[in-house]
C-alpha cells in the first residue's frame, strides 16, 4: 500500500459515504464499488490490477472500510454496505479526508486494545501496520467469500421457476413442523399460493395462508393490502417476497391488530432454510442445495 496515502484513502472513503448515505437500506458492495469508481478519477496505480485480475482500487477501499466498520461508522451484512448514524456524524465532523480516515484508524486501534486477553501494556502499545494489514486481509477475505456466496444464492433463488419456488417455501414450512395441505398449481391462484396448518387434519387454528412472490422489486402497501384482504382474523398470513418490502409496507404489517401477518424477505428466508436444513427431506434439499464451509471468523 506504499502508493496510497491516508489522505487519498480518506477521499475515497468520504466519497463512498456520500454514495451510501443516499441509500438508507444499504448498497451491495459490488455496486457501491462500481459507483465509487465511476465518481472519482483513479490514478494509474489505483486502476492497476493484481495477478488475479482484481483492481488495486477495490483492495484499497476495502482495507479502509475495515477501519470504518470497527469504528462503528459502517455496517456490512451479506454483501450489503450501509452507513450508521455514527458514520453520518463522523462524515460531518471531519470534512478533511485525512482527519476523517485517521479518526477511523484511531477508533479501530482503540477497539483492538479492548479485546479480551489484552494486557494494560498491550493496550498502550502502538499496533504495527504489518499486524493491521494481516488482520484486515483476513477480514477482507472473509467478507468477499460471504459476498460471493450470498450473491450466488440470491441469483439462484431469483431465477428459480416460480412454481418450484412455491414448493421450496412449502418444504420449509414442513421442516418447521407445519402441515401443508395445498400448493397452488400453475395458473391463477387467487392470491394464495400455499395453505398450511398446525395439525395434520387442519382442525386447529390458525390456518396459515401464504403468498409467494419471486420478484425483483419491493412489495408496497397496496400489494400487502391486497393479500391481507384474503386473511381472516383466525388466519395467519405469510408473505414471502424475494424483492423484500418497502418501509411503509413493513410498518403497515406491524400496525395490524386483528389480523396477523409476517413478512419474509430473501435474507429471512435463507436464514430459516439454514436453521431448519437438517429437517428437510432429500427432495427439498435439492431445491436449494447448500454446503456449509467452516473457517475462523474475524473478530466482530
Amino acid at each position: 500500500m506504499a502508493e496510497i496515502t491516508r489522505r487519498r484513502t480518506g477521499e475515497l472513503l468520504r466519497k463512498l459515504f456520500e454514495i451510501l448515505m443516499k441509500h438508507h437500506e444499504g448498497v451491495q458492495a459490488a455496486d457501491a464499488l462500481e459507483k465509487l469508481a465511476s465518481s472519482v478519477s483513479l490514478t494509474p496505480y489505483e486502476a492497476g490490477t493484481y495477478e488475479g485480475g482484481s483492481r488495486r482500487f477495490e483492495k484499497i477501499v476495502r482495507f479502509g472500510t475495515v477501519d470504518c466498520v470497527k469504528a462503528g461508522w459502517m455496517a456490512k451484512n451479506k454483501g450489503t454496505w450501509s452507513i450508521t448514524e455514527d458514520g453520518i456524524a463522523a462524515y460531518k465532523k471531519y470534512p478533511d479526508p485525512e482527519a476523517f480516515y485517521k479518526e477511523a484508524v484511531r477508533l479501530y486501534r482503540a477497539w483492538k486494545a479492548t479485546r479480551p486477553g489484552k494486557s494494560a501494556q498491550d493496550a498502550g502499545a502502538e499496533i504495527s501496520d504489518a499486524t493491521e494489514d494481516s488482520e484486515e486481509s483476513v477480514a477482507i477475505t472473509f467478507e468477499q467469500a460471504e459476498e460471493q456466496a450470498w450473491s450466488e444464492i440470491e441469483r439462484y433463488l431469483r431465477t428459480m421457476n416460480p412454481y418450484e419456488f412455491q414448493h421450496l417455501v412449502a418444504d420449509l414450512l414442513k421442516a418447521m413442523g407445519y402441515f401443508v395441505s395445498w400448493i397452488s398449481p400453475a395458473g391463477k391462484d387467487g392470491g394464495v399460493d400455499v395453505i398450511a396448518h398446525t395439525d395434520p387434519l387442519g382442525t386447529k387454528p390458525p390456518r396459515i395462508k401464504v403468498q409467494v412472490k419471486r420478484i425483483g422489486h419491493k412489495i408496497d402497501v397496496d400489494g400487502l393490502r391486497s393479500f391481507l384482504a384474503m386473511v381472516n382474523e383466525d388466519d395467519v398470513g405469510l408473505f414471502v417476497s424475494t424483492g423484500g418490502f418497502t418501509r411503509d409496507a413493513e410498518q403497515f404489517a406491524r400496525n395490524q391488530e386483528r389480523r396477523k401477518i409476517t413478512l419474509i424477505d430473501l435474507e429471512k428466508l435463507l436464514d430459516l432454510w439454514i436453521q431448519h436444513f437438517g429437517k428437510l427431506d432429500d427432495a427439498a434439499r435439492r431445491r436449494l442445495p447448500l454446503t456449509p464451509i467452516y473457517f475462523l471468523t474475524p473478530e466482530p
